[in-house]
């Protein structure tokens, strides 16, 4: 199996561009400067997460499941592979109302202490 391609130089952490493909089947080559795509810009882990993501169709609580974390923390990893492949997050200005009711969920189901959610409350942003 062909070493994986990496997008950023080892040295100085720049961004690198493909400079030669080759044809295994005929040996075609052809050289040029061709960029690597978007999810080349994306971190193992952040591909780890959108991998998981696609095979859970979507579905926040099975991500929640498979990957062991919160909500809040679901939609934060969603919200940093939307900005790494280059488009605005639009989820941005309702994180605070997103943690506040995520808060409120946790205590709800008896997860965390009310004395725990005043606190946690007290130091979110009202909305």
């Amino acid at each position: 199996m062909a070493n994986p391609v990496i997008a950023r130089c080892p040295i100085c952490a720049d961004a690198l561009t493909v400079a030669r493909l080759e044809c295994a089947g005929c040996g075609t080559r052809i050289e040029g400067s061709f960029a690597l795509g978007r999810f080349h810009q994306l971190s193992a882990e952040q591909l780890e997460f959108l991998e998981t993501f696609i095979k859970a169709r979507g579905n926040f609580k099975d991500v929640e499941r498979e990957l062991g974390m919160s909500y809040p923390t679901v939609r934060s990893r969603l919200d940093a592979v939307i900005r790494a492949l280059g488009f605005p997050s639009q989820a941005e200005p309702d994180r605070e109302a997103e943690r506040r009711k995520e808060i409120l969920r946790e205590l709800a189901e008896g997860r965390i202490a009310p004395d725990d959610a005043a606190s946690l409350l007290e130091r979110e942003p009202a909305s």
